[in-house]
């Protein structure tokens, strides 16, 4: 099972991105996927997570400009990022949990895109 991140790229302060995350298997089959970034020098932070049932839920610090969806039909889970700001400068990951077989579970990490946002 794999996970391919993809669409970071440099941007200006106050512009956008999309990034997409594509899956090597159906998608109702993750319990939840996220996204989590990862800036230099700092640790790994969630960003936003959507569940199997379509839940939804934002860190404090991008609520409001990032949105978090999906696309079943092309097993790809996106993140739409809008006013982006020299802070959101990070590698950003995408992250897949499930499903689980008693107290084995499947998680998968999907490699970096970067993003850069320049002043």
């Amino acid at each position: 099972v794999q996970l391919q991140a993809s669409g970071g790229g440099l941007v200006q302060a106050g512009g956008s991105l999309r990034l997409s995350c594509t899956a090597s298997r159906r998608m109702f089959r993750w319990q939840y996927m996220n996204w989590y970034r990862q800036a230099p020098g700092n640790q790994r932070e969630w960003v936003a997570s959507i569940t199997s049932g379509g839940m939804i839920s934002y860190s404090d610090s991008v609520k409001g400009r990032f949105t978090i969806s999906r696309d079943d039909a092309a097993n790809t889970m996106y993140l739409q990022m809008s006013s982006l700001q020299r802070e959101d400068t990070a590698v950003y990951y995408c992250f897949g949990f499930g499903p689980c077989s008693g107290s084995e579970c499947t998680h998968v990490w999907g490699q970096g895109t970067q993003v850069t946002v320049s002043s």
